[in-house]
């Protein structure tokens, strides 16, 4: 089991620095992009619900005078997202129908996953949880005294899944907690993690998170999501190792994006930069229908005509699945090309 971690609260750690100095301002992104303060953009009480949130150094990898950078089109707040679009809801993969209290979803055998906070980094505008009621999913409350009485309970679950928001920010000292909670359930055999912070924001990766990453007795893989290559630095790079070296295995998760990454090149240079940086291509995902995030879809038949120029180009264990998420379904919808 892991012992609760003893960390000392003199100095904040790097990571929550930065996170305290992300762009939350439009105007104040366009300005460090030297972009037209009058691109178009929702309205200050539309961005209310969803607001902006960029880190500066995510910010630093975009094309400064571009507004086509697919780093930007990623976080930026466009006006399109106020517009209605037939089949796009507020839950498009039906995680509400499967939310227990203390903030546990159980959707497929085998496996389930906590909502561990509603916290992200980052604000991507086609999250599929923009619009998910966080207050209502309390998995830290009580020591994570519910989520971790439920999956005790169900000897069937053999893999906890951490998501959110992004579970990588909480605090090392509550995410330790956890899962040496974890740990402790002898049923248990695997941790997964699913997190945009080693991209988005490497500072997190740290010596604090490796120790208690590494201390685990669970069999751990870290899901990052990465869409375009252009996300991939050195420091990035560096982030994925040091959680390599902490005995995680590393696959990422991209959704296929309008304008983003809905080009071969894009994609096989995503795929090729993953696996130089120790990350297996895993997932691509068809986008989820959430309301807001229209104007990033890309038809299927466009995604299949990419898939099979993609496995023309690449070795097969660099060409993820192109999958959906259907509602109700006991699995990813794998989808043919």
């Amino acid at each position: 089991m892991i012992p609760k971690p003893t960390l000392t609260r003199q100095q904040a750690p790097t990571w929550q620095h930065e996170l305290r100095r992300a762009f939350s301002r439009p105007l104040d992104l366009l300005e460090y992009l030297q972009l037209d303060p009058a691109l178009p953009a929702l309205d200050a009480e539309k961005l209310r619900d969803f607001p902006l949130r960029v880190p500066r150094g995510f910010a630093a990898r975009m094309a400064k005078g571009d507004p086509r950078d697919p780093l930007f089109l990623q976080v930026w707040p466009a006006g399109a997202e106020a517009l209605d679009a037939p089949g796009f809801s507020l839950d498009a993969v039906g995680d509400l129908h499967k939310l227990k209290d203390g903030g546990l979803i159980h959707k497929y055998r085998s496996r389930a996953l906590i909502i561990a906070t509603g916290a992200c980094a980052v604000h991507c505008r086609y999250c599929f949880r923009r619009h998910f009621p966080y207050a209502d999913a309390l998995a830290a409350r009580d020591h994570w005294r519910e989520p971790l009485a439920q999956l005790a309970a169900d000897a069937s679950i053999e893999e906890a899944i951490l998501s959110g928001g992004d579970p990588l920010s909480l605090s090392d000292e509550k995410l330790a907690e956890l899962v040496a909670g974890l740990d402790a359930i002898p049923h248990l055999k695997r941790l997964r993690i699913h997190t945009r912070q080693p991209v988005v924001l490497p500072e997190r990766v740290d010596d604090t998170l490796l120790d208690w990453l590494g201390r685990t007795r669970l069999q751990t893989s870290v899901v990052i999501h990465a869409n375009h290559a252009q996300e991939l630095d050195g420091a990035v790079a560096d982030a994925l190792a040091a959680l390599r070296g902490a005995g995680a295995v590393l696959l990422n998760q991209a959704v296929l994006l309008r304008g983003v990454n809905d080009r071969t090149d894009a994609l096989a240079d995503l795929s090729e930069r993953l696996f130089e940086c120790g990350v297996l291509p895993y997932y691509l995902h068809q986008l989820d229908r959430v309301r807001g995030a229209a104007h990033f879809e890309v038809s299927l038949q466009e995604a299949t005509n990419l898939m099979r120029e993609l496995s023309s180009r690449l070795s097969g264990y660099l060409v993820p699945r192109l999958v959906r998420e259907d509602a109700g379904a006991p699995a990813k919808t794998l989808l043919p090309w």
